[in-house]
């Protein structure tokens, strides 16, 4: 007869098997050529359906009693998600050598349209800032391109200097007086979240582009103490940092308002949440359920289990943009998709930190779900530019032209990756070339 204690250390035996074989099968899959690019379309996927979900949830209170319709936000949003896809196609198929050409051209374009906004009569003020570009019912956030932008044009810029970008003279110019340029229309505006999240920008392209630490932490520095200029020199901006420094000094009708709100939301939510479609909070008690303060909603209605899923998404993401950049031949486009993958995770994790209540509110959106047009149209061409990068992995490369493309890339047409061949190296005068 079986004695208890065999009968369970058999279980454990069989139990510790399994896990080893799931552990070498994940390692196996991880190896394949195309796993990177499986892994970006998934999390894109998760994300873009997610967010028009809780977008849907989120809103429709809202949109019933201003516009007498509980879709009219979602509906929006799902117009803004159609152009996205469309952009998310430009982006996964335009060769990446034609981005970088075109890079310094979408950065002028860029930085014109920021000089525009602030013109009163083209520009238009939403939320006290001049931020948006108004045709009618639609509005467009010119600053959530010019990121876009900066990342493609700096990475072109950093490249070109790698071999010298130990020194200071060669790693500031010409990308930090651009991009501090920007900041100051940014600060005109004036919008502090968007300030903060094209800083987050410049240090990703200067650290991955090979700058010195030193300079780094030196930018880092300056950019902090700027941060708490401009936060202090704005009443209401002043009003939410002393709220999140003295929580429970605050008036909770006030500045504190919101995150505490949003507390209150997560909290009520616990482990399972109330229900999709059950929260109380968007019922007016949080002000931008469906845009800032998106999360909280996700965490009352789908509990700690729906904000994890959140968290493991952007998890994922942080993996694989950093498996892609690390696989590719291609020193631009590692660039390009390390720093796109940084400034993603880096909002998100901005958005919820203040959400949960670890930061005070700055207005960053969590990308693929808050509600937003300009936002998530841009974010739908990074996300393309990201998947083109994982076609163009070497071992991706080898794989597609030995074994063809599937039955989706045939019908969306989309032309043969290209493997990456580094630009001729012109011969020194007294050399010969080889």
């Amino acid at each position: 007869m079986t004695r208890p204690a065999d009968g369970a250390r058999g279980l454990a035996v069989t139990a510790g098997t399994g896990a080893r074989a799931a552990v070498r099968r994940l390692q196996r899959w991880l190896r394949r050529p195309l796993t990177s690019l499986h892994l970006i379309l998934g999390v894109f996927g998760l994300l873009t359906l997610f967010g028009l979900v809780m977008v849907l949830s989120a809103s429709s209170v809202e949109a019933l009693a201003n516009g007498g319709s509980s879709y009219s936000v979602f509906t929006k949003q799902l117009m803004f998600c159609a152009v996205g896809l469309v952009l998310f196609y430009a982006g996964l198929r335009i060769p990446p050598r034609v981005l970088r050409a075109m890079a310094p051209f979408l950065l002028l374009v860029g930085v014109v349209a920021l000089v525009a906004v602030l013109i009163p009569g083209i520009g238009s003020v939403r939320g006290g800032s001049r931020s948006w570009f108004a045709f009618g019912p639609v509005s467009l956030q010119p600053s959530e391109a010019v990121k876009v932008a900066l990342t493609l044009w700096g990475a072109h810029v950093l490249v070109a200097r790698r071999a010298v970008m130990h020194r200071w003279k060669h790693a500031i110019n010409p990308v930090v007086p651009v991009t501090l340029l920007i900041f100051t229309l940014l600060v005109l505006q004036p919008d502090l979240g968007m300030t903060i999240s094209v800083g987050i920008v410049l240090l990703a392209l200067l650290y991955f582009g090979g700058a010195p630490l030193t300079l780094l932490a030196s930018l880092a520095g300056g950019g902090l103490i700027g941060a708490v200029i401009l936060g202090l020199t704005a009443g209401y901006r002043a009003s939410r940092i002393a709220a999140f420094l003295s929580p429970s000094a605050a008036d909770p009708l006030g500045p504190a308002y919101q995150a505490t709100q949003a507390l209150y939301s997560l909290a009520d939510g616990g482990l399972f949440g109330v229900g999709l479609g059950q929260g109380r909070a968007k019922w007016d008690y949080l002000p931008n359920a469906h845009n800032d303060f998106i999360f909280a909603i996700i965490g009352e209605e789908l509990g700690m289990l729906g904000a994890f899923a959140v968290l493991a998404l952007f998890a994922t993401l942080a993996y694989t943009g950093m498996r892609i950049a690390s696989r590719s031949a291609d020193p631009w486009l590692r660039i390009v998709v390390a720093t796109s993958t940084t400034w993603l995770v880096v909002q998100a994790s901005i958005n919820i930190g203040y959400v949960v209540g670890l930061l005070p509110v700055t207005g960053l959106q969590l990308p693929l779900i808050s509600s937003g047009g300009t936002s998530l149209v841009v974010t739908m061409f990074v996300f393309g530019l990201m998947t083109n990068a994982a076609r163009h992995e070497p071992e991706a490369v080898a794989a597609l032209r030995k074994h063809g493309q599937g039955r989706v890339a045939r019908m969306l047409g989309l032309p043969m990756p290209q493997p990456y061949r580094a630009p001729a190296v012109p011969a020194r005068a007294g050399t010969v070339a080889r």
